[in-house]
């Protein structure tokens, strides 16, 4: 009976390498999704960041009234790139991107000064935008002439990151589910070689806590190898991708990735063990001649 046991547990060891291979491959499917998903929030944000905001002052406002507002607007948390615009520096920019044929016309510069700045992604819809407006004119009145910023621009973008947003929390759920149906399948195919062994250690007498605890140590060791490998596979298919396409590195996200990770060597242990344990029950409760 000893030896019965060995030649299983020999039979098993192949089993458990294919279990391992089917997880890495079903997890690096996963991963990749999740930084495909990661990609498209930073590329909503990045788009959205650049997004500028003109608050354009009256030609009268004092100077002082100026200084103050920019170094309000400064102060907000969500504000970035906050810059004073001159008169000056408005005819600059402006002959920098268009003609200069208006100095035929025109002798005195038509630009009006203003303050523009970036807002970050959270804060770039058009309500809070609004609100901000109606801010920064409360506390400044007659210094602001006009807040402007690209509401369709805006709207577009933000829509954008919402269907998005949808449309890769659908596929992430059901990405999820085949996820686990198939690693469970993997692990169920790995145990059924297992099996004689299981029911031979429940005959001479083993509990059940003894006969799963060395098997659920397995599984999560076998989760954490599979969880690695994929973690490798898809580092490097990151990398990979980021040298053929530069503009991929300014969307990197060490953090988001490593959140990623987190859920992938969580999800790889969770589902090992989980499903370890199913066909481990499973088969204690089977009749001997069933296991045929």
């Amino acid at each position: 009976m000893a030896q019965f046991g060995k030649a299983s547990s020999k039979k098993s060891k192949p089993s458990y390498g294919y279990a391992i291979i089917g997880m890495s491959l079903v997890l690096f499917l996963f991963g990749i999704v999740g930084w495909f998903f990661l990609n498209l929030r930073k590329t909503g944000d990045y788009f959205k960041e650049n997004i500028q905001v003109h608050t354009y002052l009256n030609r009268d406002a004092p100077k002082n009234r100026i200084d103050s507002l920019v170094q309000y607007i400064q102060s907000i948390p969500y504000t970035n790139k906050v810059e004073y615009v001159t008169k000056e520096k408005a005819i600059e920019k402006w002959n920098a991107e268009n003609d200069t044929t208006w100095k035929m016309f025109l002798k005195n510069n038509p630009l009006p000064e203003s303050i523009d700045f970036y807002v970050k992604a959270n804060h770039v819809e058009e309500d809070s935008l609004n609100i901000l407006s109606t801010q920064l004119q409360s506390a400044f009145p007659g210094v602001i002439s006009e807040f402007q910023f690209p509401t369709e621009t805006v709207a577009k973008v933000s829509n954008y990151v919402k269907t998005g947003g949808i449309i890769f929390l659908i596929a992430a759920i059901l990405l999820t589910i085949l996820v686990v149906f198939s690693i469970d399948n993997t692990i169920r195919l790995a145990m059924y070689s297992n099996r004689f062994l299981i029911k031979t250690m429940q005959m001479v007498g083993a509990t059940r806590g003894f006969i799963a605890k060395p098997i659920n140590q397995r599984a999560i060791i076998n989760g954490l190898i599979a969880s690695f490998i994929a973690i490798v596979a898809i580092w490097s298919s990151v990398m990979l991708i980021e040298s053929f396409i530069p503009d991929f590195k300014l969307l990197h996200d060490n953090s988001g990735l490593t959140s990623l990770f987190f859920v992938i060597i969580l999800l790889g242990i969770l589902i090992s063990v989980f499903s370890t344990y199913r066909s481990v029950i499973k088969y204690l409760k089977m009749k001997l001649d069933d296991l045929y």
